[in-house]
């Protein structure tokens, strides 16, 4: 046995065929906007464009 054991990861393109096999369910929009909150209180304004973008798009899909 070698000192160092080899762990598979897959790659780039596994992952994102995985992925679109079976994508996730997104977030509540209550949830969506606590977050929203939270990155605002932080002064994130990455996290704030994410979670606005988020909610955008869960409105339309409803």
């Amino acid at each position: 046995m070698s000192r160092y054991s080899r762990i598979p990861r897959p790659t780039e393109t596994a992952a994102l065929a995985r992925a679109t096999r079976n994508p996730a369910e997104p977030a509540p929009v209550p949830v969506l906007f606590a977050c929203l909150l939270a990155s605002y209180a932080a002064g994130d304004r990455h996290g704030m464009r994410l979670f606005a973008h988020a909610i955008a798009r869960r409105g339309e899909a409803a």
